[in-house]
């Protein structure tokens, strides 16, 4: 599958990516610089929420990866941003199978190994609902 991005609106305020591995922490933030999104990238959860809380919830997005080190795990900080900020939108990945039952409501989960255009899609799906990106 092929994504059309440049179907993608812009995407305001910073995007948070919660990842411990560095190779897809890096990945990530430059997806979303590709696609006209700046991040703050954290390798644990419970760095994220310290600087979301100082942040005021300004934040168009979360990208939390469940098993990060730490007090917090990426599902529990969805379930946490969710209820204090509910327009974040959120996606969950994990290496892990996830059922859908622990996946916070209104979150996207990508397992991994995700790929580009299901992460792009995602985004997509959730910045901008109601209109899709175009798959090629």
């Amino acid at each position: 599958m092929n994504v059309n991005w440049e179907g993608i609106l812009p995407i305001r305020g910073k995007v948070i990516v919660i990842e411990d591995d560095p190779t897809l922490q890096m990945l990530l933030t430059d997806i979303m610089k590709e696609i006209g999104a700046e991040t703050v990238a954290f390798d644990t959860a419970d760095d994220a929420l310290t600087y979301l809380l100082q942040a005021n919830g300004e934040c168009p997005l979360v990208i939390a990866d469940h098993g990060v080190p730490g007090q917090v795990q990426g599902t529990e900080f969805i379930q946490m941003i969710k209820g204090r900020w509910p327009h974040i939108a959120a996606i969950l990945t994990s290496g892990y199978l996830i059922g859908p039952e622990t996946v916070p409501a209104d979150t996207i989960y990508l397992h991994k190994p995700w790929s580009l255009d299901d992460m792009v899609v995602a985004v997509a799906a959730l910045i901008q609902p109601g209109l899709p990106i175009t798959k090629l």
